[in-house]
Parts: C-alpha cells; sequence; structure tokens
C-alpha cells in the first residue's frame, strides 16, 4: 500500500537501512538532491534500486531541475540550464520567448527521462515584489504575473513534451515573501484583491496543470496563523478561488518556516488538506516519523495522482542539437 509521501536518501546509493524502510514504508516516491547524483549511470541504478525495494517499475522519481541556481544535474554530464529570469530578460516578442522556454523544458525533460526520473519539481510560477527576498530572484521568470503564467506554461508543457511531469511552485505564491522559508517563516500581509491580480494569477492560469507544490507562507489576508502549507482555509482558497484541482504536493516538511516535531507538522498538512508529504534532506530517522503521520494513498488524492499520471506521455520527437543552439544563439541577445 503506497503511503503518501516523498524522501530523500543519503547519498549515491541506498544503505541498508533505507531499503528497509523504503520495503517498509511504502513512499509514493524519491526525491534526488546533488547529493545524490556523480553520473549518469549511477543515478540510473539508484532510481532502479528505490523502485525494486518498491517493487513498482513506476514508483515516482522526483528532481528540482529549474536551471540557474536550482539544478541537481550539472555538467560534465549534463547542461547548465540558464536560469528563468534570463528568458524573461530577452527583447524579443512573447510567443518567441515562449518557444525558447518550452523547447528548454523538454531537453530538461529529455535529460530526467533518459535516467528514469518522472517529475521535475519546475516551474516556478513565484511573482517577485520590490524588496523581496532573494531566494525565488532569477528563479521566476517576470514581475509582471501575466509572463511569468505564460511562460511558466510554457516550461510545463516543455518537460511534458521531454516526458516527464511539472510541478507548478509555490503555490498560492512565494514572491513576496521577505524571508526565506528554509530558514524562517514568512507573512504576507497584502490584501487579497491585490494577491490575486499579481502573486496568485500565474497559478489561476494554469490551474489545469497536473502537479502543485505549496508555499510555507504565511498569507494574512487568508489565515493569520497558519502558512499554506498547514492551512485548511488557504488550501481551500487553492482548490475552489485559484482552481487548482490536480495533485497537491507540500514543499519540504523538514525546512526551519515550520515548527513542531516532524511528525506534527506531517498530521497539520495532511488537516489542511495536501495530498502527498515531501521530507528531503535524506535523514532517516525525521523520515520515519513522516512515513508515520502519512497515510494509505487513497481517495480523492488517489485519484488526483492518477490523473496527474496521464499527463505523462512518450518524450516528443525534437533535436536536441538544434534545440540548445537555438537557445543559446536567442540568449546571446538579452537586452
Amino acid at each position: 500500500m503506497t503511503r503518501a509521501f516523498v524522501c530523500g536518501c543519503s547519498g549515491m546509493a541506498l544503505t541498508r537501512e533505507e531499503r528497509d524502510f523504503l520495503r517498509e514504508s511504502e513512499p509514493f516516491g524519491l526525491i534526488l538532491f546533488k547529493r545524490n547524483v556523480e553520473t549518469p549511470d549511477q543515478v540510473r541504478s539508484l532510481i532502479e534500486s528505490f523502485r525494486d525495494c518498491l517493487g513498482d517499475a513506476d514508483a515516482a522519481v522526483l528532481v528540482d531541475q529549474e536551471g540557474g541556481s536550482v539544478q541537481r544535474l550539472g555538467p560534465p554530464f549534463w547542461r547548465a540550464y540558464p536560469a528563468a529570469a534570463r528568458f524573461g530578460a530577452l527583447n524579443l516578442p512573447i510567443e518567441r520567448k515562449e518557444k525558447l522556454v518550452r523547447l528548454t523544458g523538454a531537453l530538461i525533460g529529455q535529460d530526467l527521462r533518459r535516467l528514469g526520473a518522472s517529475i521535475d519539481c519546475a516551474p516556478v510560477l513565484d511573482v517577485p515584489a520590490q524588496g523581496s527576498h532573494g531566494v525565488i530572484g532569477d528563479r521566476a521568470y517576470a514581475r509582471d504575473p501575466q509572463i511569468v503564467a505564460k511562460l511558466g506554461r510554457a516550461a510545463a508543457l516543455g518537460l511534458i513534451d521531454g516526458g516527464v511531469l511539472p510541478v507548478m511552485k509555490h503555490i498560492p505564491g512565494h514572491g513576496r515573501a521577505s524571508v526565506d522559508s528554509h530558514f524562517g517563516l514568512p507573512i504576507i500581509m497584502a490584501p487579497l484583491e491585490v494577491l490575486s491580480e499579481t502573486d496568485f494569477l500565474p497559478f489561476a492560469a494554469n490551474a489545469d496543470l497536473p502537479i502543485a507544490m505549496t508555499a510555507h507562507v504565511v498569507y494574512t489576508a487568508i489565515d493569520r496563523e497558519r502558512p499554506a502549507t498547514l492551512s485548511a482555509p488557504v488550501i481551500e482558497y487553492i482548490r475552489n478561488k485559484i482552481g487548482f484541482s490536480g495533485l497537491l504536493l507540500s514543499d519540504d516538511l523538514s525546512m526551519q518556516a515550520l515548527s513542531g516535531s516532524l511528525r506534527d507538522r506531517t498530521e497539520a498538512a495532511f488537516a489542511a488538506g495536501i495530498d502527498i508529504a515531501l521530507h528531503c534532506n535524506g535523514d532517516l530517522p525525521e523520515a520515519a516519523a513522516v512515513a508515520t503521520a502519512a497515510p494509505v494513498l487513497a481517495g480523492q488524492s488517489l485519484a488526483r495522482a492518477s490523473g496527474a499520471a496521464e499527463w505523462r506521455s512518450e518524450a516528443a520527437s525534437f533535436d536536441p542539437v538544434e534545440a540548445w543552439a537555438e537557445i543559446e544563439a536567442a540568449l546571446a541577445i538579452v537586452a
């Protein structure tokens, strides 16, 4: 029985303890970080070992491969992809930017698909505000929410072209935060009218996409105390007002924006309405606490996971050498 959580692992191969844990806990998926990556063959072997433990050749494998500062796969075996903001800064018509972003997504998706990974935790649909913390920074496509919506969708469709599923993050919007949620709890006090016209807009425009990841951010206009990941009113707003009906992942529950034990955080996240809990740091006792609190994947959450999987298709046919040459040529003319 699959449990509704994703875990990390400590290194480039599973330890005996990790194998035992995976067999016993049966997580929905595994998420990989730089500590887990050395060569293509090694990554493929790690992914195969994970799926062997579960006896499931289709078990989800996630990677954060955005480009720029957030990419777990890099040279010499994989391309160094540009940050999202570089595309937003191009002095080109929006349709041309969309094509370039979609090509980049397809190349990233192809990289991941060849390794056996199935989900990319990208694109970022956050809209940075003046004076906000730099944790989003050039990970965002622009400061115009309409441009973010269009380029974010192009990136998501590109990943699907490449054969993997996209995850739009961080719903309902991290761009206005003045604190890095890895290290503290951001509190956004903007009125709901402002948020719906800016921060929330790219997510509403792409509410049909298959997967989203929550923000560990307090939006006082909706819930004055709890961050989105742990807030039933915010999750309800995401579902009913933003209109997202797909699979909802938490951001990493080990981040310092959240307080309490890992079990408490996990229970609160599921009580709020998330579908899948993420725990990423590879700490086995912490992961065990999350596993204990995570329910079996069932009901609406199982239906959403199945619906998301239907978006994954055979990779589209394109020439990766030509695509990369086109992207590089365009990036050389940043205004």
